[in-house]
């Protein structure tokens, strides 16, 4: 299969790596290290139609294919790390979730200000006893009248701390068909959105409380049996956090390989030791073997929605290949790059997290394992 960019992408490519050279280059190291939502950033790529870039235009979209939003969001990766969460927001995971299953009117209600840049979507999924086990959710919706009541409490869900609409997935009755969503916006009376919490990162996210939280049942995005359909709207998500842990170590690969040029010990730049050069040679192969499972992945997409063995292969070989190279750009560049002047040690801290965000390294394993001896394999304990 071909995956050279059509001229129409490259074209795409360009124009988002001019506005992020003119326009974020300047400000990114302060962004990386700054955990509150860059309001100004988000209405400057809406400005661009950027955001909802892969959504139809019917829904105020720009029409895109996934292809396009991975070429754009690597492009603003490779810039301004901080411009790419936005983006990642603005096209991947919840905001998808709802413009692929939202009712008409949810779309008319939501979708404008959220493309727009003056509204975010948080996704709010985890639970302390459901992680990756996300089937052993406890956050019950219960029906009374016209209405639903929330309770329950969720954690480590991204941009909680400022956003303004939480997709919460939530339990209706038992078993997996009792799984489905709703959408909560944030002054709804009984939710409690905590105060925020520090993490690897530098991201901040808050614990999200849901106490006899009343919503209309308009707000029911997914009823019972919805489960599948939002796993597969998080294959979506799983392409944005591939697309920028590649190029987010790939930025700090170069920013060490250009290092490499001109640092100077023992009368030699450092790109003159073999053992440097074995360094960037090793990365490179894993950046560029990654990158065609990534473009696999998204081309591969059947109606805008990838398929979840794609997708877990290339999650696996992008987290993997931009945690390498950041890990190997801080130790060629030793305390500058361990330097908080410089966005490598953001990089190294950054590919990190996406290792156990949006489906660990181990899940991923799991699933991948799944497709190649044809079975499933249940991680539960025996009853």
């Amino acid at each position: 299969m071909d995956f050279t960019l059509s001229e129409e992408q490259q074209d795409l490519a360009e124009t988002v790596r001019r506005f992020a050279e003119k326009e974020l280059a300047a400000g990114a190291l302060e962004r990386a290290h700054d955990p509150t939502y860059p309001w100004d950033v988000a209405e400057r790529l809406a400005s661009l139609n950027l955001l909802g870039l892969a959504f139809p235009e019917a829904d105020g979209g720009g029409g895109g294919t996934l292809m396009d939003a991975v070429v754009a969001i690597q492009e603003l990766a490779a810039v301004c790390p901080t411009a790419a969460d936005v983006f990642q927001a603005g096209n991947f995971g919840a905001i998808r979730t709802l413009a692929e299953y939202a009712s008409p009117a949810q779309k008319k209600r939501f979708l404008p200000d959220l493309l727009a840049g003056r509204a975010l979507i948080s996704v709010a999924m985890s639970e302390s006893e459901a992680g990756s086990a996300l089937t052993d959710l406890r956050t019950s919706a219960v029906q009374d009248g016209d209405e639903y009541v929330l309770n329950g409490t969720k954690l480590w869900s991204t941009h909680s701390p400022d956003a303004t609409l939480y997709l919460v997935y939530v339990r209706y009755g038992p078993g997996v068909s009792g799984i489905g969503s709703v959408l909560v916006e944030r002054d709804t009376p009984g939710l409690t959105v905590g105060p925020p919490e520090s993490y690897m990162s530098g991201e901040h996210w808050s614990e999200l409380r849901f106490e006899d939280c009343r919503i209309p049942a308009e707000n029911v995005l997914l009823g019972p049996g919805g489960f599948k359909k939002q796993i597969s709207g998080f294959n979506v998500e799983r392409i944005g956090n591939s697309a920028r842990a590649l190029a987010v170590g790939r930025h700090a690969f170069n920013i060490a390989r250009d290092h490499a040029n001109v640092r100077e010990q023992f009368g030699r730049t450092l790109s003159e030791f073999q053992g440097i050069q074995w360094k960037f040679a090793e990365v490179a192969v894993q950046l560029e073997s990654a990158q065609m499972l990534l473009y696999r992945a998204a081309t591969n997409a059947d109606h805008g929605l990838p398929g979840a063995y794609d997708t877990a292969v290339a999650k696996y070989a992008c987290n993997t290949a931009g945690f390498a190279a950041a890990n190997e750009a801080v130790q060629v560049m030793g305390a500058m790059g361990y330097s908080t002047q410089t966005l490598v040690e953001y990089c190294l801290r950054r590919t990190r997290g996406w290792m156990i965000a949006g489906g660990s390294l181990e899940i991923l394993r799991n699933r991948i394992a799944e497709d190649v001896f044809g079975r499933r394999f249940s991680q539960r304990a025996p009853k």
